[in-house]
This record gives C-alpha cells, sequence and structure tokens, in this order.
C-alpha cells in the first residue's frame, strides 16, 4: 500500500493547512470549517486539537519568539496554543466580510504570502496578500476564486500560486523586494485531474500538488511536466507537506465536506514520496 491512514477515527471537514514544526518535531494542520487546530506529535504519534474563535485557514511559524501568525477568517492574527490566545495583527486591505484567508507560506526573507476567497467560493473576489516583517500589508493580485497553495521554488525566484476554481497553477518571477511579475499559466489540469490545491517543493526542485476532487498528490518537474502520482482512497485532497526530521516523510489532508459516505474521506494521510523535502520558512516579524 503506498499511504497510511493516521487516525483513523479521526476526520476533518475540511483539512488543510500542513505545517511542519522542527521545534516541536510535530505536524500541524487545521479544519478549517469545524475551527480547529490539529497537532501530531511524530515522537509519540498523539493528535491535541484546540478549539478557534473563527475559521482559520493555516498556522506559520514566529522565527524570534514562540507561536504563530494564523490565518483566520477575518486576517492576520498572533495565536499561541495551550492555552488558546489570539490577537488581530493588521487588517488586510480590500478584504470583504464574506471573504477568508485560505492558504500560505513564509518565504525566504521571512514575509508571508497568502491567498483570500470568498467564502461561497462563487465569484473571483480572492486576492494574493504579502505581509512583510515590519507588519505593513500589500495586495499584490486579485481576481481569484479559491485562492490557494502558495509555493516557492528551491532557488526563492519564483511563486507559484493557484485559482482551484479555474484549474490552473500560476507561476510569478518573485523579486527580493517583494515585488511580482505578472503571472503566467505554468500547469492547466485536464479535467479528468480534479483541481489544484495545496502545493509544497521538494528538495529536487519537484512541485507536490493536492489533487482536490481528484483523489491524488502528484508531482510536476520544473517545466511543469507530470512526473507521478500516488492515489489516496478520498476524493477532496487538500494538501501535502514534507515532514519528520530527514523531511523525507509526506502527509497529507483531505476534506469529506460534501463526501461524507466516503469513509476515508476527511482523514490525514502519510506516503512515501522517495524524496525529501525542504524545511519550512518561518515569519521574521
Amino acid at each position: 500500500m503506498s499511504f497510511e491512514i493516521i487516525a483513523r477515527s479521526r476526520r476533518d471537514r475540511l483539512g488543510e493547512g500542513l505545517l511542519w514544526s522542527q521545534r516541536q518535531q510535530a505536524l500541524f494542520w487545521v479544519d478549517i470549517l469545524d475551527r480547529q487546530v490539529h497537532r501530531l506529535s511524530l515522537l509519540t504519534r498523539e493528535i491535541y486539537s484546540w478549539d478557534m474563535p473563527e475559521m482559520v485557514g493555516w498556522l506559520i511559524e514566529r522565527e524570534r519568539r514562540p507561536g504563530f501568525i494564523a490565518g483566520f477568517a477575518s486576517g492576520f492574527h498572533e495565536l499561541t496554543l495551550d492555552p488558546v490566545r489570539s490577537a488581530p495583527l493588521q487588517a488586510l486591505p480590500a478584504h470583504p466580510a464574506s471573504n477568508r484567508l485560505n492558504d500560505a507560506k513564509a518565504d525566504r526573507h521571512g514575509r508571508i504570502w497568502a491567498g483570500t476567497m470568498p467564502i461561497a467560493a462563487d465569484q473571483p473576489a480572492g486576492s494574493l496578500y504579502r505581509l512583510d516583517v515590519d507588519g505593513n500589508v500589500e495586495r499584490v493580485d486579485q481576481g481569484y476564486t479559491v485562492a490557494n497553495g502558495p509555493a516557492f521554488s528551491i532557488d526563492g525566484n519564483y511563486l507559484y500560486h493557484t485559482d482551484s476554481h479555474a484549474g490552473v497553477i500560476y507561476r510569478f518571477r518573485s523579486h527580493d523586494d517583494g515585488s511580482l511579475s505578472e503571472r503566467a499559466v505554468f500547469i492547466e489540469f485536464a479535467s479528468d485531474w480534479g483541481s489544484p490545491d495545496g502545493m509544497t517543493v521538494d528538495s529536487e526542485g519537484g512541485l507536490w500538488v493536492a489533487h482536490w476532487g481528484g483523489g491524488r498528490v502528484s508531482r510536476f518537474d520544473e517545466q511543469g511536466k507530470l512526473q507521478r502520482s500516488i492515489e489516496l482512497p478520498a476524493s477532496q485532497i487538500t494538501n501535502c507537506t514534507f515532514a519528520g526530521p530527514n523531511l523525507d516523510r509526506m502527509f497529507v489532508t483531505s476534506a469529506f465536506d460534501g463526501v461524507a459516505d466516503q469513509p476515508h474521506a476527511g482523514c490525514l494521510f502519510e506516503v512515501d514520496p522517495q524524496v525529501r523535502g525542504l524545511a519550512p520558512f518561518r515569519y521574521h516579524g
């Protein structure tokens, strides 16, 4: 079998936002719709969960202090766990109450790149934002219905970003000052692939993509060519990340919302990527 189901009794309505913490030797992820943060210890295999005050799409660790920056529906928040304490960090410009943050990554400069989407996923009202180290927030792109999966090339020269609704992964040229080139189509999903969702990059430059509605994760090379896929027993696959001390393990989230009749929908999976990943960057603010 090419996968393992972690904690069969736990199913997420909308699992997302995977984060490997080298500090804690633990994997974090969220259930957006049920407003929870989960933590899996890779040492003990115990899972602990915390309730959040609103929908939360992701966590990113902070470099210079404990805790996280969290992508709540309303915007960027400072967050600590055990006990849960949250505080708004910065408002998002042009962020209507009908939108929420959905997915994010930190870059090599310690900035956070995060996409938003309408909660109803019914119109291209989402945007891509950049949170700088000094706390400034800038909207750098717009027109997304389901903004998803930021990821960066190994050299940091390219930002990958997705509109799941359109079935397209875009690529931007990324500059050190935080500016981007115009977006260009990098990968268009075939109709039988589902939709591109969360993404991560491995140590050889391969781009791993979760297939929402496609029941798998796939690896694409740096030219956007499909190389291989790992099938999973759930259709709505949402995110993937590398974890473990050697970054040679891959964990994958899924969702049961709308497909609760699938017995493994919403489970957390582990797959064998046969390649190592890259350590996630932290926020430097």
